[in-house]
């Protein structure tokens, strides 16, 4: 049992936010999910370490989240507390020789508008992923061709003893969407990136071609968690997907898109059980059809067991 008021106390101490019961629908690309105990909005490093360290002591269970945009919350809800960056750690940005520093919590969006400001390159493929970059790290993003692996030089965590330290990229074992983080209780909680001089007509060109290129291929039009399964070795999930005549397949107000058969989306009311029906009937064919596994790509939060 959460005590709320407990942790509230510590929240006020550290400067930090404290928010009780709140949706995991509110807090994710989805839309869907049930309620957590509490979300708590942490505004710099200090709070950062002190709210950590009460909910490790207290063995209480938490999850740290960024924009939401690769999870899939259960219809129960987690009974436990989501964590999310705030203040600097949602806002920051610096650059000095082309190493930009910034907020864990800071959007794709804002780090890419800086970098075209900037006039500083190598950032453009991720115009345009609704996802924070603490989170891109966490899940080594990318797309078009590129991938946080290709720009990061370090990030600044609280690791699982407590202590804020800085880890190089190397150590962070990145390759496709995965990273050590996803392993490990360390927290990001700023993040460097290596980035060239560039023309600021061809960067911005580069990122409007891309954006169109997402508009007119993804359903962004439609909640969703982005691409929902992994890209299997040999193949491509959409084109598989596409291949078993699986596109418009629905349950309930989950639906396997039919502008882009990787992405299943939320046209209305969708629930955590309608989005794993779908999932699962999409594997089943595609396994029996073509011998390929799929695997999801959004994380689940929360109990559905």
């Amino acid at each position: 049992m959460i005590d709320i008021e407990q942790l509230g106390a510590v929240c006020r101490d550290a400067g930090a936010n404290l928010t009780p019961d709140v949706r995991l629908s509110e807090l994710t690309t989805f839309k869907i999910g049930g309620p957590c105990a509490a979300l708590v909005t942490l505004p710099d490093e200090p709070a950062a370490k002190t709210v950590f360290s009460y909910l490790r002591e207290k063995q209480i269970p938490y999850y740290l989240i960024g924009r939401g945009s690769n999870l899939l919350a259960t219809d129960k809800g987690f009974d436990g507390v989501v964590v999310k960056l705030g203040g600097a750690l949602a806002e920051g940005i610096r650059c000095a020789d082309g190493i930009v520093t910034c907020g864990a919590g800071v959007t794709l969006q804002k780090l890419c508008q800086f970098a075209l400001d900037h006039c500083l390159t190598g950032l453009e493929f991720a115009y345009g992923i609704p996802g924070s970059v603490g989170g891109a790290v966490y899940m080594n993003a990318g797309a078009y061709d590129g991938e946080f692996s290709q720009i990061l030089l370090s990030v600044t965590l609280l690791d699982d003893a407590g202590e804020i330290r800085t880890v190089s990229a190397d150590e962070l074992e990145l390759s496709y969407r995965h990273s050590i983080l996803m392993e490990k209780k360390w927290t990001v909680l700023t993040v460097s990136v290596v980035l060239e001089e560039g023309s600021r007509d061809e960067i911005r060109a580069k990122m409007q071609d891309l954006i169109g290129r997402r508009k007119s291929k993804q359903p962004l039009e439609f909640p969703s968690a982005g691409s929902t399964f992994k890209r299997p070795a040999g193949s491509f999930a959409s084109k598989l997907i596409d291949e078993c005549g699986l596109k418009g397949y629905t349950v309930g107000g989950a639906q396997v898109s039919e502008k882009h058969a990787g992405f299943v989306i939320n046209r209305g009311g969708a629930t955590f059980a309608d989005v794993m029906a779908v999932c699962q009937h999409v594997q089943d064919v595609v396994k029996a059809q073509t011998g390929f596994v799929l695997e999801l790509e959004p994380e689940i939060i929360g109990e559905f067991k």
